[in-house]
């Protein structure tokens, strides 16, 4: 009897499951003992990547509360790349599901600030513009430009004080979360990722001109949502750090 990738699958990450009936060793022998000893390993690697890849979360809600959720989630969502780094794409939904943890509704957005970071973090290259690029176009010009960003560009948006409940739980001293809605944008002028809070209507500007809105466009956009809207501040956000990789001014 063979035993099918599905089977072996679905007993691989439950270990409430039977070893596969069929499944046998390298020299032909029933594969029980070997079969839990290996399944035991996977859960402990994939428990210490949700750990790893979710550190603030796990620091939230401590670890033996994390190694159950992870336990939980490697059932439900079983890797499906080898890249571990990619691992736990569901984790924010899967956070927001769990009837247990209604009461802490950041969860999931703090999941994704953190999912974010950790995408940001094994994005592509891509060298940025020199800044007097921009200043040297002239106003209509400058408005019917679409600006092309890094890869490695995340933004956020949250009804909840994401970015503090971050800073919080991995600086020492940071102030505590207060609460209020907070959007975040991501950049990675170095090696590691860093996330800054937007100004209002910042984020709306950012994923405009993500979706291929020239700047005059964005602006309307982020204008709409709030008349107060800093253009400047925000794109000095994106020029700091080193996001804008390219300017298209062909209209």
């Amino acid at each position: 009897m063979s035993v099918t990738q599905a089977d072996f699958t679905r007993a691989m990450m439950d270990a409430g499951q039977p070893v596969p009936e069929g499944l046998t060793d390298h020299l032909g022998a029933p594969a029980g003992r070997r079969f839990s000893v290996y399944r035991n390993n996977v859960a402990v690697s994939l428990t210490e990547a949700m750990h790893s890849a979710f550190p603030v979360i796990a620091k939230l809600l401590g670890k033996q509360n994390m190694d159950g959720l992870a336990g939980l989630y490697l059932r439900q969502h079983p890797p499906s790349s080898p890249l571990m780094m990619f691992y736990g794409g569901h984790f924010p939904a899967f956070l927001e599901g769990m009837e247990q943890l209604k009461h802490l509704g950041y969860l999931g957005d703090v999941a994704r600030l953190e999912l974010a970071l950790r995408r940001a973090y094994h994005a592509a290259d891509a060298a940025p513009i020199a800044p007097e690029a921009l200043g040297a176009l002239a106003p209509d010009t400058l408005l019917n430009t679409r600006l092309e960003l890094a890869p490695a560009v995340q933004v956020l948006r949250s009804p909840w004080p994401i970015h503090a409940i971050w800073r919080y739980n991995t600086e020492d001293g940071a102030p505590k979360p207060e609460h209020q809605a907070q959007d975040v944008l991501i950049t990675r002028p170095e090696f590691d990722p860093i996330p800054q809070i937007l100004p209002p209507a910042g984020a709306v500007w950012i994923s405009a001109l993500m979706a291929g809105a020239t700047i005059g466009e964005a602006t309307e956009h982020a204008a709409a949502e709030d008349e107060a809207f800093d253009l400047g501040a925000t794109l000095a956000l994106l020029l700091q750090g080193g996001a804008v990789t390219g300017l298209d001014s062909k209209g």
